[in-house]
């Protein structure tokens, strides 16, 4: 149960990532006073966790398990393709959500990606990383990191679609901090009519945040996205005001 006069912050991580990847950020956010717990995702444990039954649901429940722990209601920031186990979450159990934080990600509906049939999707390599990810700000060390610690993303977390059936969903205040593109390009690209940004033509209360950096943010600009969140739940009345 949160002990801070702000909303606790549960943070999530996005493909291949583990608790880990939010450090900088977390350590950044207690300094401040906050309560934070960064999750780590079932199959995303070690390289050697069994992925083969591993489906969005699992990830669902997960998260949802960590913001009953961390004392809702929470603040809840995913990064990336976690936006698809995020939205579903705020679906799911919106009354202890305080506002949702989309972190170079959003709302995303259905699956992410229906077709994949592998076990598992390891991390691209260095090349299609940078072909088709924005890497500014990272250092080759960082990169190395990463690299050294991803692990696949479980093959059926991209197959599964979640269905959505709680309107409350739509009135949670929701952040999206865009980094990798602009919030322009962001708004730009909801019109094709993709699945992972397929929410955000229905909330009703959505704020935006430009931070220009890479598509991993915790580690080229962790200072600043750690005063975005927190200024997010800074902003969240408490349950008792």
């Amino acid at each position: 149960m949160s002990t801070s006069r702000t909303a606790p912050i549960v943070l999530v991580p996005g493909f291949w990532l583990g608790a880990w990847a939010w450090d900088e950020v977390a350590a950044a956010l207690r300094a401040d006073g906050y309560d934070v717990t960064a999750l780590t995702l079932p199959g995303l444990e070690s390289a050697d966790a069994d992925r083969s039954s591993i489906t969005l649901a699992d990830h669902v429940e997960a998260i949802c398990e960590a913001v009953a722990t961390a004392g809702p209601p929470v603040v809840l920031a995913v990064h990336s393709g976690a936006g698809y186990a995020g939205y579903a979450v705020s679906d799911r159990i919106p009354e202890q959500i305080a506002a949702m934080v989309y972190v170079d990600s959003a709302p995303g509906k259905g699956a992410s990606d229906p077709d994949f049939d592998a076990v598992e999707m390891p991390l691209p390599t260095p090349e299609e990383l940078a072909k088709n990810e924005n890497l500014d700000g990272l250092s080759g060390e960082q990169l190395e990191t990463f690299r050294r610690r991803a692990v696949p993303q479980p093959g059926g977390v991209l197959r599964e679609a979640i269905e959505l059936t709680n309107d409350a969903r739509l009135d949670v205040p929701t952040t999206v901090i865009a980094t990798g593109y602009s919030s322009e390009q962001y708004k730009d690209a909801v019109k094709e009519d993709y699945a992972w940004l397929a929410g955000l033509t229905e909330l009703r209360d959505v704020t935006w945040v430009d931070l220009p950096t890479s598509h991993w943010p915790m580690w080229s600009r962790p200072q600043e996205l750690a005063a975005v969140i927190g200024d997010v739940a800074k902003a969240q009345p408490l349950p008792d005001e």
